[in-house]
């Protein structure tokens, strides 16, 4: 969503907004599991490959869905700040990409990968 508010916010064309929104999801989601991986000691080589195992998947078909609907919505793309098309647009996206990746990240889990990796360095 932060990149879909900053591309807009700076009137950056669709594909730029677009690579903006899918870097600024996968540097966060890495981020967070990196904090929580680092914070239990583990040294930064291993924490890299724990966020990249953990996260990928999930991070990819939540920006595959949740970018998929804006474009495709009618008119989602050009909203502005503004409009309540571009609010409603980026909530409605964000909670079919939440409810289609759930299943994704509770099948990694069953097999041992995604967050069940991560949950190793929870204590």
């Amino acid at each position: 969503m932060l990149g879909m508010v900053v591309g807009t916010a700076l009137g950056w064309g669709n594909t730029a907004t677009l690579v903006l929104a899918v870097a600024l999801a996968f540097f966060f989601g890495y981020a967070l599991t990196l904090r929580g991986v680092l914070k239990a000691g583990v040294g930064p080589r291993a924490a890299v490959r724990v966020a990249l195992a953990a996260d990928t998947l999930s991070i990819a078909v939540m920006e595959l869905v949740d970018n998929g609907v804006i474009v495709l919505w009618p008119g989602a793309m050009d909203a502005g700040l503004g409009d309540a098309l571009f609010w409603g647009a980026l909530v409605i996206a964000l909670a079919v990409a939440f409810v289609l990746t759930t299943p994704v990240n509770k099948w990694m889990i069953g097999r041992g990968r995604g967050h069940a990796v991560v949950h190793r360095y929870h204590h």
